[in-house]
């Protein structure tokens, strides 16, 4: 079996063919670090983490690159706006971005370069432009001649007079057409700069993932570039035509972009009030409950967060965590269970699961497999030859999309909090006493400190909610 990719630069689905197999490297754009991070954010970096997990257990040795963007306009402005050392801003928000991936149970990627410490590679890749004569310096910095690279909109499918029409009219007159875009930018006073041929300055945005790409991959022709659809145009398309004029060689053989997050229905903004960043999220729901939901929705699709579906993705995760907390609870057994091939129900679903995120990385029909799974366990719940595979089974699929079934093991016999189980023997000695309004009583209270109690033919367990 083979992986296919929806390619947005083809438009079309293509069997995955990376350029040195079983070696692949992935780029993906990263963070501008201003503000906190909120869930859109957390979608595309969960997205990107999921398919990097699953291509590694598909035998690929992957390579993932995701840069930090920790020079820009709103970094300047929001340093500006709080009256503070913009380095100070950056280096805040760098550890909560940080924290936010610690939180969400998502592995920074393997090299996550910071735009200021390439500097030097960016001006000489500029410099390299300029020779070439695909670049030009004026008055207030370096710009890229996009007429001049013959295949500039070949990603958005815009023409250049579909593009000038949607071009801000721009107050810098040194621009020889409105279409072209900074590479360097002159600082204005009281910016932060950097010393170059072209005067004291900073890089532009587009330049840095050309560069640090390159850089930190080691190839000229990516196997995997990622982001958000939002980035099509203009910075995918003019990451493909400066990499490609210098190069001339395909700056990416497949792209992967995810789509955008609403909020019910509106775009997330903080003049409506309806921005939520990852801290806020993870206080109301566990970074799994966040992470169903994200699952439920094809990457390429837009999602709608709102706290009814939020409500389902808890309900959706519960039904995991309940099975995974029934069979941990019956594996205390030495008996040795079968193994997941030697039973065809369990090897059909995982080959299911498979066949689905190999198909464009089908994430909603893979988690239906994941309840199949579940499902097929209840059913047989009292058979240990098929239970335990299937846990193990249930692990493995829960791996590679990230969830970490955290708490999924707290029982009574293992967990170690004497004061549920305190609470749990008072109610068992309630129920003995057939005083069943102090015992529902001792349930309720349970439940509103989120923990859920379930009387087996074993004795009575529990479980936090997710």
């Amino acid at each position: 079996m083979s992986v296919y990719i929806h390619n947005s630069l083809s438009r079309k689905k293509e069997e995955f063919l990376p350029v040195n197999p079983p070696k692949l490297n992935i780029y993906s754009c990263g963070v501008t670090v201003y503000d906190d991070c909120h869930i859109g954010h957390a979608r595309s970096l969960y997205i990107f983490d999921v398919i990097s997990r699953y291509l590694k257990y598909r035998g690929f040795d992957v390579r993932f690159v995701r840069n930090i963007t920790d020079i820009d306009d709103k970094i300047i402005n929001r340093a500006n706006e709080l009256k503070t050392d913009w380095k100070e801003l950056v280096a805040k928000y760098i550890s909560r971005y940080y924290d936010d991936l610690a939180a969400l149970g998502i592995g920074r990627a393997d090299s996550e370069p910071r735009a200021t410490e390439n500097i030097e590679d960016m001006k000489k890749y500029i410099q390299a432009l300029i020779d070439k004569g695909y670049a030009y310096p004026t008055d207030t910095g370096v710009y890229f001649s996009v007429r001049k690279f013959k295949d500039y909109g070949k990603l958005s499918g815009q023409g250049i007079e579909q593009m000038l029409t949607g071009v801000r009219k721009d107050a810098d007159e040194t621009k020889e057409d409105p279409l072209d875009f900074a590479l360097w930018k002159r600082s204005k006073p009281g910016e932060p700069f950097w010393e170059s041929p072209w005067g004291q300055g900073r890089p532009g945005w587009h330049i840095e993932c050309s560069v640090m790409s390159a850089k930190y991959l080691k190839a000229e022709t990516l196997d995997i570039h990622a982001g958000g659809r939002d980035l099509i145009f203009p910075h995918h398309e003019n990451e493909i035509a400066q990499s490609e004029a210098l190069s001339g060689k395909p700056f990416a053989r497949y792209w992967i972009h995810h789509g955008l997050l609403t909020i019910n229905g509106q775009k997330m903004s903080k003049s409506l009030g309806n921005f939520i960043t990852v801290k806020d999220a993870l206080a109301k729901y566990s970074a799994d409950v966040l992470k169903i939901f994200f699952l439920q929705a094809h990457y390429s699709s837009p999602v709608d967060f709102s706290d009814d579906k939020m409500k389902e993705a808890g309900q959706a995760l519960e039904r995991i965590m309940i099975l995974a907390d029934k069979i941990d609870k019956r594996s205390a057994s030495s008996r040795i269970a079968a193994k997941v091939t030697e039973i065809k129900e369990l090897a059909e679903i995982k080959d299911k699961f498979i066949q689905a995120m190999d198909d464009d990385f089908n994430t909603p029909q893979a988690l239906a497999c994941v309840f199949e799974l579940v499902t097929a366990a209840n059913k047989k719940i009292d058979d240990l030859d098929f239970i335990l595979p299937a846990r193990s089974l249930l692990q493995e699929l829960v791996d590679i999309l990230g969830l970490r079934l955290a708490g999924a093991k707290n029982t009574a016999a293992s967990s170690g909090d004497s004061e549920i189980q305190e609470l749990i023997a008072k109610r068992s000695e309630a129920k003995k006493a057939r005083n069943f309004q102090e015992a529902d009583k001792i349930r309720k209270d349970l439940e509103a400190k989120g923990v859920i109690l379930e009387d087996t033919k074993d004795g009575t367990t529990w479980r936090r909610k997710p």
